[in-house]
């Protein structure tokens, strides 16, 4: 990153013209990257503001198509934005919005989860969260008619995602649940809120929750019945969206046999540590060991989160005096329990001017008390530094040379999340995991991630079992992460409902991972003696949140 500031280009304004498009039609993700000139209000769910957002991408799609690049850094917002487009477009034409409804990304959690990223300090604040909690039953409405009408048309998600959304959504609309302790506990720090506005806040919450109760009602009613019993989306769907989670194109049926053999050495190098924590036991005697030592215990949230921010804290510390260049703004890293109870641990950047950090978020399951330090140390690192932290936060920072698109929207899961597993086995060779039970835990991780890409494809491609006893089923996919993972049985069926809901995400982990390090070993070959891993991580991180494919043409060529 150089201090000069870069001249924008036309490019350069065609690309943040689009984040402004963006941010009117998707006030959620504007939210998120710290535009809250919108933040009263929700995007628009129904068709037709899915065919508003079709006829902007094909507008800015032929602007840049008639644009000529002036440098390097044109060249690849051009070759990735473009691609990102015609991606959307080709998404859009197969009609995946009509069937848009799973367990963890799709409008059933991003309406509510918004006001999780809201600024809730002073009683504006909340006057503005008070004016899109009026809009919301407007956005489930516009939601509840895209996904009937995709109904009308024989174009539904599964059964199983329908009946998980429901439940789900009950435990929103509980009288202990999200929305009702949401405003229950409004408190700025600039004093009382008015009790106008408290009232306010109370009735259209209320009215939310009416709002998602009949959501809930339409999908077991209406949607149910119709909905698909197979969860597989088939080859040609789920191509596309493995393209959508990488930013590349790859071979599915090698991923498929070259996530068998990883799978194989993961289990392997899980062994070999395993003896190290106990001479002669199996990885599940290991674990069992462990589970049994308190020392490498946590009780309650507070515990966890407490635990969590002290050792963000620390690696941040260390990282930036020995192995990256962290600015002063990226020193910042929020550990957070999350509102909800579904499950999963996720990262969400800071805004624009990092008045709102990044933030790390924990969601814990009902029921969930303890955590083990020896499974999650690596998680922290994934998420934080050197993971999704310093990747993400980085390319919001790199304001000389990137323009808001780059900067703020940019990216795919593969590049995202394989970098974080790329970090994982970086702060392994840092030393970071020299206890063998953390690397058991990172390993354990690591394994996870394997066994997804299998899992993943296996079941929604109708792949042969590796045990050869039949196709891939949903039945035969918990039995399979169950042998394969040491976690509670509730993350298991989270996770697996997950896989099944959200086709070619879970795969772009360890399949980002397998490209970041072939893309490393591809630059060292190139420049040999005078390769440097530290000039390596700079030059990819400044590059931004791009696609895989694009990484590779602008590092290697």
């Amino acid at each position: 990153m150089t201090d000069a500031q870069r001249t924008p280009t036309p490019i350069d304004t065609i690309a943040d013209a689009w984040v402004d498009t963006v941010a009117e039609l998707d006030p959620g993700l504007a939210t998120y990257i710290g535009r809250f000139e919108y933040n009263d209000r929700f995007g628009d769910h129904s068709p037709e503001g899915h065919e508003r957002f079709a006829e902007e991408a094909r507008a800015t799609l032929a602007a840049l198509d008639a644009a000529s690049p002036v440098d390097a850094i044109d060249e690849v917002t051009k070759l990735d934005l473009s691609g990102e487009l015609r991606l959307a477009l080709e998404l859009h034409d197969a009609r995946w919005h009509l069937r848009d409804l799973n367990v963890i990304a799709s409008p059933a959690q991003d309406i509510r989860s918004v006001f999780d990223l809201m600024p809730k300090a002073t009683t504006d604040d909340w006057a503005v969260v008070s004016q899109r909690l009026k809009a919301l039953p407007r956005a489930i409405d516009g939601y509840i008619a895209t996904l009937r009408t995709g109904a009308a048309d024989g174009i539904v998600p599964a059964r199983r995602q329908v009946a998980e959304v429901v439940t789900q959504i009950a435990r929103y609309t509980a009288d202990n649940g999200f929305f009702a302790q949401f405003v229950r506990e409004a408190a700025p720090s600039d004093g009382q809120l008015p009790a106008s506005l408290a009232r306010d806040l109370t009735d259209r919450a209320n009215a939310a929750r009416v709002a998602y109760d009949r959501l809930a009602g339409f999908l077991a009613s209406d949607l149910a019945p119709s909905a698909a019993q197979d969860d597989a989306v088939g080859r040609e769907l789920y191509a596309l969206h493995s393209r959508r989670f990488l930013g590349a194109t790859i071979d599915l049926d090698e991923t498929y046999e070259w996530g068998i053999e990883e799978l194989a050495r993961m289990v392997a190098e899980q062994e070999a540590v395993a003896d190290e924590i106990l001479p002669g036991s199996s990885v599940e005697e290991a674990v069992a060991f462990l589970e049994e030592d308190d020392s490498r215990k946590l009780h309650g949230t507070d515990e966890l989160q407490r635990w969590m921010q002290q050792t963000s804290d620390r690696a941040i510390e260390e990282l930036g005096r020995t192995h990256f260049d962290i600015p002063e703004p990226i020193r910042r890293l929020e550990c957070m329990i999350a509102p909800t109870k579904e499950g999963g641990i996720y990262y969400t950047g800071p805004t624009d001017d990092f008045s709102r950090p990044g933030r790390m978020w924990w969601s814990v399951p009902e029921g969930v008390e303890s955590f083990d330090t020896w499974r999650e140390l690596t998680t922290v690192y994934h998420e934080g530094v050197p993971g999704h932290h310093l990747q993400i936060a980085q390319a919001v920072h790199n304001r000389a040379e990137l323009n808001s698109w780059r900067r703020l929207l940019a990216g795919s899961s593969g590049h995202g999340e394989g970098w974080a597993l790329y970090a994982e086995r970086l702060m392994e060779q840092l030393g970071y995991l020299a206890d063998p039970a953390d690397r058991l835990g990172m390993l354990d991780g690591q394994r996870m991630r394997a066994a997804r890409v299998v899992l993943d494809i296996g079941v929604h491609l109708g792949k042969t079992r590796p045990d050869g006893e039949g196709t891939w089923d949903a039945a035969f996919a918990l039995d399979f992460m169950r042998q394969n993972v040491n976690m509670s049985d509730e993350f298991v069926k989270f996770e697996v409902n997950r896989y099944l809901g959200w086709p070619g995400q879970a795969p772009s982990y360890k399949v980002g991972q397998r490209i970041w390090e072939q893309l490393r070993d591809d630059v060292e070959a190139v420049e040999g003696d005078r390769f440097s891993i530290k000039r390596f991580h700079k030059r990819a991180l400044d590059i931004g949140g791009v696609g895989l494919d694009t990484l590779r043409s602008a590092l290697v060529g």
